[in-house]
């Protein structure tokens, strides 16, 4: 059987001077997944998704990427990764929405390399998958939270990733559009194949449209389908959210009388 592991975290801790953020991590994302990977503020989910797209390295333990260690991969269109920074984008930034998704074929031709019309019909493809291509034209500030979101993804589809890693991508989204946004990634899951793991912190919403969570505060506390996280979350609902702020447990509690 052929091994379909995305990512493989084996035992990973890692500590920031004195304190550990990670302790003995243990998790994977398998091909075809729509992982959340939820927790607290400060549980190390960030930590995480750093060590994995190997800004960081661990200090114990190992991490794979398309069954290679992090160590030797260098196929790194093949991930394609939206930040929190995202989510502080400068407004006034001059650059058209087309531009600004051919900016994501940069690292794949090289700086200097001049792009060509062939380009711009992949970038304007890559628009169409998040329904945007009718603003290619419009100047990125000159769009909403959730639209300049879905224009940061295009930007991050462009190369053809196998994997999308998102840092709570709904940050500045209002709440009518986060169902939009969600339908989204969800069709990319599905219908275009795409493996994707999302930090969030909006747990009631996410754990409805992914296929798998994995709950991190230091460790990993759990790691399964959607549905077996929900049976977990009604047995040990205060362990496991003792630490979390009220704000974030929001359409997650079924009251019954």
């Amino acid at each position: 059987m052929i091994d379909c592991k995305i990512v493989k975290v084996n035992s990973v801790s890692f500590k920031y001077e004195k304190e550990w953020a990670i302790k003995h991590a243990n998790f994977t994302v398998d091909k075809g997944q729509f992982v959340a990977m939820i927790g607290p503020n400060g549980s190390g989910k960030s930590t995480l998704v750093n060590l994995i797209l190997g800004f960081i390295k661990p200090n114990i333990g190992s991490i794979q990427v398309f069954n290679q260690s992090i160590k030797q991969f260098d196929d790194w269109k093949e991930i394609g990764y939206i930040s929190q920074q995202v989510n502080r984008f400068n407004g006034g930034f001059p650059a058209s929405v087309l531009e600004v998704v051919k900016s994501g074929l940069v690292s794949r031709l090289g700086m200097f390399r001049f792009l060509k019309r062939e380009h711009t019909q992949k970038a304007i493809e890559a628009l169409k998958i998040v329904e945007m291509e009718k603003f290619a034209k419009a100047k990125i500030g000159e769009l909403s939270g959730g639209q300049q979101q879905r224009v940061f993804i295009a930007r991050a589809l462009v190369s053809d990733p196998s994997l999308l890693i998102l840092d709570e991508p709904t940050v500045g989204i209002d709440a009518k559009h986060v169902n939009d946004f969600y339908d989204l990634l969800g069709r990319l899951n599905k219908k275009n194949g795409i493996t994707l793991l999302m930090i969030s912190h909006d747990i009631g919403t996410i754990t409805k449209h992914a296929t798998h969570v994995v709950c991190v505060n230091k460790a990993i506390s759990f790691q399964g389908t959607s549905d077996e996280y929900k049976q977990f979350n009604k047995q040990n609902f205060t362990h496991v959210h003792e630490h979390m702020d009220q704000q974030l447990i929001h359409d997650h509690v079924e009251v019954t009388s």
